[in-house]
């Protein structure tokens, strides 16, 4: 997380590949046809969803831009990711008012100083040796600061499809658990997903869908509705930690693909548990919370090697 003094070098960087990658940079991966196809899953829930999305990407790119993080880390996509799932978050608590165009530059503008805070923190002293990444952290403070300014004028989310029984739910799951990592619950948008993710690697087209069934059989498990399940609300988060800590931040072996089937049920629990706790939005603070503390006790396990 490198940064410069020349904003100038860091907006030459900005180009249709780098805001792309910035959208696959949801799932890790600076790979724009990855980012094409995420964004083409924001089609499949509303067009001024993904409008909304590629203005978060555009402009939290050149926010970073300009607090001065530098070429390289622009150019991989690392500063737009945050600032496209503000766009989405945005878009499913005000819909496609007047008001959403407003709030998702600004949202997306603040991503900006939260990486930055987020990069010192862990630069400090006490974090610095267990390398951890601040991964989507920015996006869930601004979007929950964005959610609690403008509870006045949410809108009602759309009616949602009910399955007739819990195996339905469950192969449903398989496919929104992809799409809600973008706040989305469409099984087309997830197959798109999933499509750019396996486009990207197979390892992490695979780890991902580790994390989806087990996310769902841990809410099973647990005695979750259907409902929740077949929305993928319930495995979500957990698609995430199993790629971060199988393929993207463990070098990709048979320890780091145990810990992360692990770290994926300890993801699904806690998600649960704030369904139940709250009403608020959690959005990825599960997978985030869950991930940190792997990596810190991963750090002293032999035979997890950090990427």
């Amino acid at each position: 997380m490198s940064a410069t003094r020349d904003p100038a070098a860091s907006l030459r960087a900005v180009t249709w590949r780098s805001l792309a990658e910035g959208v696959g940079q949801i799932f890790f991966q600076a790979n724009p046809w990855t980012g094409l196809l995420i964004l083409a899953a924001f089609l499949v829930a509303d067009w001024q969803m993904a409008l909304l999305a590629a203005i978060g990407t555009i402009i939290g790119t050149l926010a970073g831009c300009l607090v001065g993080f530098d070429a390289d880390n622009v150019g991989m996509g690392m500063q737009g990711f945050n600032g496209c799932l503000v766009g989405a978050a945005v878009y499913t608590a005000l819909g496609a008012q007047g008001w959403a165009y407003v709030l998702t530059p600004v949202g997306a503008v603040l991503t900006a100083p939260l990486t930055l805070f987020f990069a010192w923190l862990f630069a400090r002293p006490a974090l610095k040796g267990f390398n951890l990444p601040y991964t989507t952290a920015p996006f869930c403070t601004a979007a929950s600061i964005l959610y609690a300014a403008s509870t006045s004028i949410h809108v009602e989310s759309s009616a949602k499809h009910v399955v007739d029984g819990t195996g339905d739910a469950f192969l449903t799951s398989l496919l929104t658990n992809v799409s809600e990592v973008v706040l989305v619950n469409s099984v087309w948008a997830g197959a798109l997903i999933l499509l750019g993710l396996f486009i990207a690697s197979w390892k992490v087209g695979l780890a991902a869908v580790m994390g989806s069934v087990l996310g769902s059989l841990t809410a099973l498990a647990m005695g979750e509705s259907a409902s929740t399940i077949e929305q993928g609300l319930a495995g979500y988060s957990g698609v995430l930690t199993a790629i971060a800590l199988a393929v993207v931040f463990h070098q990709a072996n048979v320890a780091s693909w145990c810990y992360a089937a692990v770290g994926t049920v300890v993801t699904a629990v806690v998600t649960l548990l704030m369904n139940d706790a709250t009403t608020f939005p959690h959005y990825t603070w599960p997978y985030i919370l869950t991930t940190w503390v792997f990596l810190l006790i991963g750090s002293k396990i032999a035979a997890l090697r950090r990427t």
